[in-house]
């Protein structure tokens, strides 16, 4: 028998790469039986994609050689394997013998860079190896064909999603198919499970209820949890104020089943994250790195930041788990799971895990237009793979369900909201400007939370805010920090934001404030952008406190910055909530903001405004795209719609020329171990920050080479760790948060 490798590093055959792909085969088909993928053909895949290795141009290459031009990728050559003639005996149709032939030969996205008579010639050769090479395993099917009818497979065919039911079908078999052994195939690869079992969480829910109990024996799970509970088949809409314990009634609603939290912001992600991982007051205590992951685009320097706690934690292994979709329970940014729905070259492991999946996602309300639409179409995906999904939030927009059951997405919508009777905010609308004079009067022992929609303002507002009281205790956040300033400035909130804080402050934010901090002060001023953002910034002020004071939110409605069409907030979404404030003075209930809501953002209020028409349009725009049309990287820019550089102020080297420089260094060493490089790109990530693009486009930047892909840039400007960056001609600032 001749020795045919499948990868050198380490050295593994043909044999032992499939065997290991079995077992983790019988891995998922043993944690999730119910998936709705063919096995037979799964079995199969395992069994057949990569025997194309065997050709000799790929075993010269794997053995030291260099790559041949003449090399055509193995999976296309795979597809001689294929046992048709018996599969076509057992009862299968030509369509799903097809989804096989494809799955096999696209398990890689390999550019096709040869001619029809090359691949029938490279399969031929084929023949020869094929007759040295033994794997029981195949028994029955065991087959080999140089050539095979055109109806089964041609080199440059597609499975699209058509037009019919039937199409759809055998295109949602072939993602399956194709998805679960590339999972398969990069799980083996990797040297990990491809999945670890969900066979704790419902036992960790019970304990931590016990745990409660011990401390208040009558402790028990609050409405809104236990009807999540209740209702854990079902695709699910709730509403449920803060402080109604929405994280552990989406957990609850998981249940013992794979699982992907979602949220808007890194800083709520996080949090979450830090909370389920406790070893001490976490609801996941133990082997946390088998079982809870986070990503984002920041995973691995949040590791970093815990690996310290979990004395077991191979950062790498976990790393990798977490990448690959296999650990039970992850918690993420909706990018790192929804851009499936461009069904880019190599989506469908992705789609084909959430088949079998849950799907918390939390704070909808805080989506933009093009997110929103996203999430729309995902979730109408999700439902036709099998998968599910539960809507959790604060406050609901009525746009959100309608545009969701356009889509076909059935799902349950609670009879009632989850909100209670207390008054938390008692609000006044100042028809003036947001004024630091104003805010001024109101400083005496109190921790004030200013909110503005723009960078500008915010500067402005601090500025002015300093030249009345010191910077002492007036501080500033937004989003144009450096990474190390901007953490230590949201750690610095979320002291004084603490409910037992009692130390007078003043500081002054833009929405990222909005819903990504847990903090708690005692009066909030504020600039209108829309209801919606009005809500979530008063949920920042007396957050679960019942109101015992006559007035703790003032909201001016003037000249409010940041309207489009020059910034982010819908000029007739902004106008509707202005109008509808007018006959606010006093105490407001979280009964009468849902309603409020309702009046806003029902689709009859929006049906013709830009809102409603940019989501509208970004539903329509997704799907317009072609299976495999864009290629994953461009998925990403459209995804994020990026417009920002990430950049290190110029007087921030100046400072620490030395030890950017030492990281760069790092970084570039050949032969340092991933670990250490990523340690060093993670300490370099804490000098930069996200320039927005008009601001970068009109500036002066340079740059440090790393490699041929990646550079360092510099961008000349003025930066300090109180205002933040600031243009070297401040005239060019605009609209930002």
């Amino acid at each position: 028998m001749n020795k045919y490798l499948a990868k050198s590093k380490p050295e593994e055959t043909i044999q032992e790469h499939t065997d290991n792909l079995l077992a983790n085969y019988e891995l998922l088909q043993k944690y999730y039986p119910e998936i709705r993928v063919n096995w037979h053909f799964l079995n199969l895949a395992c069994m057949i994609h990569d025997l194309g290795k065997m050709n000799l141009f790929f075993q010269e290459k794997v053995s030291g050689g260099r790559r041949n031009k003449k090399e055509i990728p193995h999976n296309y050559l795979s597809v001689a394997f294929v046992p048709y003639k018996k599969l076509k005996e057992e009862g299968y149709s030509k369509e799903e013998i097809q989804v096989l032939f494809q799955a096999i030969a696209r398990h890689h996205e390999r550019d096709i860079n040869f001619t029809e008579d090359e691949w029938t010639l490279e399969m031929k050769k084929l023949e020869q190896e094929w007759q040295g090479f033994t794997y029981d395993k195949l028994g029955e099917y065991r087959a080999y064909r140089s050539h095979f009818p055109a109806k089964y497979y041609q080199v440059t065919a597609h499975i699209f999603e058509g037009k019919t039911a039937e199409s759809f079908e055998i295109f949602i078999q072939y993602v399956l198919l194709k998805g679960l052994l590339n999972r398969i195939d990069f799980a083996a690869s990797a040297d990990i499970d491809v999945e670890k079992p969900n066979d704790f969480l419902e036992a960790a829910m019970t304990e931590q209820m016990n745990v409660f109990r011990k401390q208040n024996p009558d402790a028990d799970w609050k409405p809104l949890q236990k009807y999540m509970q209740a209702h854990q088949e079902e695709n699910m809409i709730v509403v449920a104020e803060t402080g109604m314990g929405k994280t552990e009634a989406g957990l609850l609603w998981l249940g013992n089943n794979k699982g992907f939290f979602t949220l808007p912001l890194r800083t709520a992600i996080n949090a979450i994250y830090s909370r389920l991982i406790d070893s001490e007051t976490g609801i996941v205590r133990e082997q946390q790195t088998d079982r809870v992951g986070l990503l984002h685009s920041e995973t691995y320097g949040q590791y970093l930041i815990h690996e310290p706690e979990m004395e077991a934690m191979d950062i790498e292994d976990y790393f990798t788990k977490t990448r690959q979709m296999s650990l039970p329970i992850t918690v993420c940014t909706l990018d790192q799971l929804f851009d499936f729905v461009f069904r880019y070259a190599g989506f469908e492991p992705k789609l084909a895990t959430l088949s079998y999946s849950k799907v918390i996602i939390d704070e909808v309300q805080m989506y933009s237009p093009d997110l929103l639409a996203y999430l729309i179409v995902g979730l109408s995906y999700i439902q036709k793979v099998g998968g599910k999904f539960t809507i959790l939030t604060a406050t609901l927009p009525g746009i959100i369900p309608d545009l969701l059951a356009e889509e076909g997405v059935t799902f349950t919508r609670a009879e009632e909201d989850f909100i209670s009777d207390r008054v938390r905010h008692s609000l006044k609308v100042i028809h003036e400007p947001i004024s630091s004079t104003f805010i001024s009067a109101f400083y005496e022992d109190n921790r004030i939370l200013v909110i503005c929609n723009t960078v500008r303002v915010a500067k402005a507002m601090y500025e002015e805010l300093v030249e009345a009281h010191g910077d002492a205790e007036v501080h500033l956040l937004h989003s144009q920090f450096i990474k190390r300033d901007r953490t230590a400035k949201e750690d610095a909130i979320l002291s004084d934001g603490q409910k037992g804080s009692s130390r007078p402050c003043i500081w002054v934010a833009t929405q990222v404030v909005e819903a990504s901090l847990d903090i708690d002060f005692d009066i909030l001023f504020t600039e209108l952008s829309d209801l919606n953002g009005l809500f979530q910034r008063m949920g920042r002020c007396y957050r679960n406190r019942e109101l015992d004071v006559a007035t703790n939110v003032y909201v001016f409605d003037v000249e409010c910055s940041g309207l489009r069409p020059r910034g982010f907030i819908d000029a007739q979404i902004h106008e509707n909530s202005r109008a509808l404030l007018q006959d606010v003075d006093g105490a407001v209930s979280e009964a009468q903001k849902l309603a409020m809501i309702d009046r806003v953002y029902s689709t009859e209020a929006l049906e013709g405004s830009e809102y409603y028409e940019k989501v509208k349009g970004d539903i329509d725009y997704v799907k317009s795209f072609g299976t495999y049309e864009l290629d994953k990287n461009e998925v990403k820019k459209r995804f994020r719609d990026i417009n920002s550089v990430a950049a290190i102020p110029k007087p921030i080297f100046a400072e620490n020329e030395a030890e950017i420089r030492g990281y760069i260094e790092t970084i570039k060493t050949k032969g340092l171990d991933r670990k250490t490089k990523m340690r060093a790109r993670t300490m370099l990530s804490a000098f930069m920050l996200d320039v927005p693009g008009y601001i970068f486009e009109k500036g002066n930047s340079d740059a440090i080479k790393i490699n041929d892909y990646e550079k360092v840039t510099i961008f000349d400007c003025d930066y300090d760790t109180g205002l933040g960056l600031t243009p070297k001609d401040r005239e060019k600032e605009d609209q930002f948060f």
